[in-house]
């Protein structure tokens, strides 16, 4: 035939589809590499702590507070507020900022399952003298 039909092929015309597959390709790399740095991200600078485990533990809302008690081997232990080293006369002086910005202010304390009671509820005593009406603690989920 001599227009040039369906079956006609001559040569000159313009390839029509798109090659996605290196698009999908990129695509898969960077969701694999989202997927690996995201929680490096959002979890908690790392302070190594061995919590206590609690079976009947409850998630609970992220806190502006968060308190860690690392355990020292000389004894004692380190005080972190929000993953940054701090001592208890930074917490005084930083609580009741944090108080006048969110009434509800929850503190959430963790800490190292070798630290002594005492120290711990020091700390919970120290907070709630500021006005901080709402604790959480940190365990590990699991018998």
């Amino acid at each position: 035939m001599a227009g040039g039909g369906p079956d006609h092929d001559d040569g000159g015309g313009m390839f029509a589809c798109i090659n996605v597959t290196p698009m999908v390709d990129v695509t898969l790399v960077l969701l694999v590499i989202f997927m690996v740095a995201a929680p490096l991200l959002v979890a908690n600078p790392s302070i190594k702590v061995a919590l206590p485990k609690a079976t009947t533990g409850d998630e609970t809302k992220r806190s502006t507070l968060a308190l860690t008690l690392e355990r020292e081997s000389a004894g004692g232990y380190r005080l972190f507020r929000n993953g940054q080293p701090t001592d208890e006369q930074a917490v005084r002086a930083l609580v009741p900022g944090l108080l006048k910005s969110d009434p509800e202010l929850q503190a959430t304390v963790a800490a190292d399952r070798g630290i002594a009671y005492g120290d711990v509820m020091h700390v919970v005593d120290v907070i709630k003298a500021l006005g901080v009406t709402k604790f959480a603690l940190n365990t590990q989920s699991g018998p």
